[in-house]
C-alpha cells in the first residue's frame, strides 16, 4: 500500500475481504456471485468500502440494500470481456438506474472508453471504469486528461 500512501487513491481488492483486511486496503470488489455484501458487512464491520458488481436494476438495490457502498453497473456497451454477463444495458438503463438510487454511486463498466464516457457521466454516473481504457499504466494520465477535456464539450 505504500505506492499510494498519502493520496486519494483507494485499493479495492477483488472479491476477497479477508485478504483486503490483512493488507490493510480500503476495500472490496465483489462480483454479483460472490459473498453477499451484507454478510461482508457484518463479519468486516462499517470501515472496509464494499462494491458490488451489477447488472440489472434489481441487482443493484439488492447490493444497495445489503449494505455496499456502491456499485459497479453494466456492460453498458458491447465488449469482448463482458459478454458472458448478458447484452449491454445501454445508455438509458444506465440513466434509469442512477436516477432512481441518486443517493448511491453507480459506476458504469463494459466498453467504456475515452469516446463515450462522458456519455455515461451525463447518464448520471459517479464514475467509470474500464478494462482496456486503463490497461496501460504509462498512459494512464494521457487517458484522464482526455477524459476530463471532452467532460467540457
Amino acid at each position: 500500500m505504500a505506492l499510494v500512501q498519502d493520496t486519494q487513491v483507494k485499493v479495492l481488492i477483488n472479491d476477497r475481504a479477508d485478504i483486503a483486511i490483512g493488507a490493510r486496503a480500503e476495500g472490496v470488489h465483489l462480483r454479483a456471485d460472490s459473498l453477499d455484501a451484507g454478510l461482508v458487512r457484518k463479519t468486516f464491520g462499517p470501515g472496509l468500502l464494499i462494491g458490488v458488481s451489477t447488472h440489472s436494476a434489481d441487482e443493484v438495490r439488492t447490493a444497495r440494500d445489503a449494505g455496499a457502498d456502491f456499485v459497479v453497473f453494466g456492460p453498458v456497451f458491447e465488449t469482448y470481456s463482458k459478454q458472458s454477463y448478458g447484452p449491454p444495458v445501454g445508455l438509458e438503463e444506465l440513466a434509469r438506474v442512477t436516477g432512481t438510487w441518486t443517493d448511491f454511486p453507480v459506476i458504469a463498466l463494459g466498453g467504456v472508453s475515452v469516446d463515450n464516457a462522458r456519455d455515461c457521466l451525463r447518464a448520471g454516473a459517479a464514475g467509470i471504469a474500464g478494462i482496456g481504457m486503463f490497461s496501460d499504466p504509462g498512459g494512464l494520465a494521457a487517458v484522464t486528461a482526455k477524459i476530463r477535456s471532452r467532460q467540457d464539450e
